[in-house]
């Protein structure tokens, strides 16, 4: 599906938006789920990913394709890892079967997993059969996306004798990490968490509780990207959220304070409003905390004709794509003179934006959303918008609510 992106007729947004639950949250409590189902959960995200991690856990035997969702690769490895009786081949896209999976799967072997690659050694597919796991040490690189450590974290209360995770070198995606202990404890489940090390305690039951999802903060990302590049007064409503939120994500409410974007919180929602205008010429981040919203950062320093230097993005590159290089091409496309590196980018302030430009999307849900706000600067084609779906379905209607004109061609 191809869409053309057209400003609002005025760039003065007054909107309100209900976005989906959590893919990281529902994620990671579906896989408790399957593991104590006394669980009960409310506002489960819709997005593509949160079904595949759904119909996945409900195989016992044959081959699971989760397509290109990263979570549900990573998540359901352990599970089925773990589960006695079960015999899997997990499979996903092409693009799946070359992000690497190795250092999960060593993690797991060195607990007495039994896993075996079906093609190429340390990539997907790979051939599972479950067992009991009665071993409880284990050591991993700090630095390796969180999701490899949520995925031993979140199966350890089922494991005989739990688990000790020490984690080697400095640790990034903290927040990550935390959102999964905190999930746990939610439970009952006991946990520590001190310098490099991690103890999940052993649990045959947890507490009989409903959890609701909080809504997706990498969702809200681009509306506080229509924030900053909306007129002064403009006002979106976003809900359900909260202020004491479990997700890396929610830096946001202080990030967009510099590009003039102020955060209310209310009850169960968060109010935006653009109220200043910058004074500033090249913002500087580190986000090795919330890597997933340096797409849509870089575009808003683009679109307010600001430089930006973004690092800590050492995980961008085995995303569901090069995510740095992408950027690079996709925006240089619109008028931008911009810089990688393996965990860097860098925006040069200014430059003259092109409009009417075809963006590709590479399969990246993040890069059609990123880009989408741009919008209410220039006009835009958008190829393969339908990749949107994999976290966010209803993301181009409420575009439309903001007031930006879609038209399929």
């Amino acid at each position: 599906m191809k869409l053309q992106l057209t400003a609002p007729q005025s760039n003065l947004i007054n909107s309100k938006i209900q976005i989906t639950g959590s893919k990281s949250e529902t994620n990671r409590l579906l896989l408790l789920q399957a593991l104590f189902p006394n669980l009960k959960i409310e506002n489960l995200s819709n997005s593509d990913d949160a079904q595949v991690m759904q119909k996945g856990l409900k195989v016992s035997n044959g081959t699971v394709d989760i397509h290109h969702a990263g979570t549900a690769m990573r998540f359901l490895t352990s599970f089925f890892a773990s589960q006695e009786n079960k015999e899997v081949i997990l499979t996903g896209s092409d693009r799946m079967k070359e992000r690497p999976i190795k250092v999960l799967v060593d993690a797991l072997s060195d607990l007495g997993a039994e896993i075996d690659y079906v093609k190429n050694e340390g990539y997907p597919p790979i051939k599972i059969k479950g067992k009991k796991l009665s071993k409880s040490n284990v050591s991993l690189p700090a630095n390796i996306s969180s999701q490899y450590i949520s995925s031993l974290l979140l199966t350890a209360p089922s494991l005989e004798n739990g688990l000790i995770l020490d984690l080697v070198g400095k640790i990034t995606s903290v927040p990550y990490i935390k959102m999964t202990l905190s999930l746990l404890n939610e439970l009952g489940v006991k946990t520590e968490f001190k310098g490099n090390q991690i103890k999940v305690y052993p649990s045959k039951t947890v507490l009989e509780k409903i959890l609701t999802v909080e809504s997706d903060w990498s969702a809200a990302s681009y509306f506080y990207s229509i924030a900053a590049l909306s007129e002064i007064g403009s006002k979106i409503k976003l809900s359900s959220y909260k202020q004491n939120s479990l997700q890396g994500d929610s830096v946001l409410s202080e990030i967009y304070k510099v590009f003039g974007v102020e955060t209310l919180f209310e009850e169960n929602s968060i109010l935006l409003k653009k109220s200043t205008v910058l004074k500033y010429e090249t913002l500087n981040l580190e986000l090795s905390n919330a890597p997933d919203i340096a797409q849509t950062i870089a575009v808003t320093c683009f679109g307010l004709g600001l430089g930006c230097h973004l690092t800590g993005l050492h995980t961008l590159p085995i995303k569901e794509t090069d995510r740095l290089a992408a950027m690079k091409t996709e925006l240089e496309k619109v008028g931008a003179e911009i810089e990688i590196t393996d965990e860097s980018l860098t925006l040069k302030q200014g430059g003259q934006m092109i409009s009417d430009v075809a963006i590709d999307t590479y399969n990246d849900h993040r890069m059609a959303m990123a880009f989408a706000p741009l919008a209410l600067k220039i006009s835009l084609k958008m190829n393969d918008a339908e990749v949107v779906s994999k976290s966010y379905p209803d993301f181009w209607k409420d575009m439309e609510i903001i007031g930006i004109g879609i038209k399929k061609f």
